[in-house]
């Protein structure tokens, strides 16, 4: 009799730990300590019994080791009147925060005034830093669509016969015209015959008085 009894108390406490452990809070990922970035799928259970309502914030990690927030300084990213059932809670955007390390935390407001939490600390926000390099090197490398332009090939014109003005004709010699020499040859016949002239009628004048 005490065997069974034994037997039966042991069952009935396995039963109560299983049931428990199937309707805590709990977030599953992400996970403690990684790494995200962008959009976010918060999951998690939150349908537990005697559910009120359920927030679900964050806040700056402390080095606490242990996750709390000394200060319960916390920002809200969603609340529920009515528990979620489904893997994903909730898309959380975290390009609206700046980059750093962060603690998760789901809270589920119970009918009786107590509540129950899940913590998620260190989570690590990196959407400003450069992806790892073991992530870069799986991207499929982007084709480069600039290729080597073909040798540019120079056109020698024909060369253009010069062109040619015709000779000028030299014109004739203007009979018109007066030159030195001729200047100086009329210059020199008037000069002698005033000369002699002069010495004409000097001899008349002296032959006159004699």
């Amino acid at each position: 009799m005490l065997d069974s009894t034994v037997a039966m108390l042991k069952f009935l406490f396995t039963f109560f730990i299983i049931l428990a452990q199937e309707t805590s809070v709990n977030i599953s990922s992400p996970q403690a300590g990684e790494t995200v970035r962008g959009q976010v799928e918060i999951i998690g259970d939150m349908d537990v019994p005697n559910f009120l309502s359920a927030e679900l914030d964050f806040s700056y990690a402390f080095p606490n080791g242990n996750g709390s927030n000394p200060a319960e300084t916390w920002f809200s990213i969603q609340t529920f009147p009515q528990p979620v059932v489904g893997p994903a809670i909730v898309v959380w955007d975290t390009t609206s925060v700046t980059d750093g390390d962060y603690t998760l935390r789901l809270r589920v407001n119970l009918q009786d005034g107590s509540f129950q939490d899940a913590l998620v600390s260190g989570l690590k926000i990196r959407n400003e830093s450069p992806l790892p390099a073991e992530i870069i090197s799986t991207q499929t490398p982007v084709p480069s669509f600039i290729g080597t332009l073909p040798p540019l090939t120079l056109t020698s014109l024909p060369a253009t016969a010069a062109k040619t003005y015709p000779s000028q004709t030299p014109l004739p010699a203007n009979p018109a015209s007066v030159t030195i020499a001729s200047i100086y040859s009329t210059f020199s016949r008037g000069a002698l015959i005033v000369l002699a002239a002069f010495i004409f009628f000097s001899l008349v004048l002296r032959l006159r008085k004699n």
